[in-house]
């Protein structure tokens, strides 16, 4: 494994209820730098997260590919907070 991407949040077990667009938002996060998580702030608006992310359709849904179910925002920042607290934790 890559020194950038030592992680593993798609397998991280969780509690919540979740399908196949959870986990595949978990990859997707799997796959961003730590330099981009670091860049993020809870306090930014839901425009400025989309904007900060650049994958959203124009309809404010997330892009995810093989993904039948939509990712909105509210997901989107809920699972992205559970990755930086994730990452946080396992950080070596």
């Amino acid at each position: 494994m890559s020194p950038e991407f030592p992680r593993n949040f798609e397998q991280e077990p969780w509690i919540e209820p979740h399908d196949e667009a959870s986990i595949n938002l978990r990859a997707y996060f799997d796959r961003k730098p730590d330099a981009k998580f670091r860049q993020y702030s809870p306090a930014w608006s839901d425009a400025q997260v989309i904007e900060w992310d650049g994958n959203f359709r124009d309809d404010g849904v997330l892009f995810l590919i093989c993904s039948e179910d939509d990712v909105e925002i509210a997901g989107y920042r809920c699972a992205l907070e559970d990755c930086i607290h994730y990452r946080n934790r396992v950080k070596t």
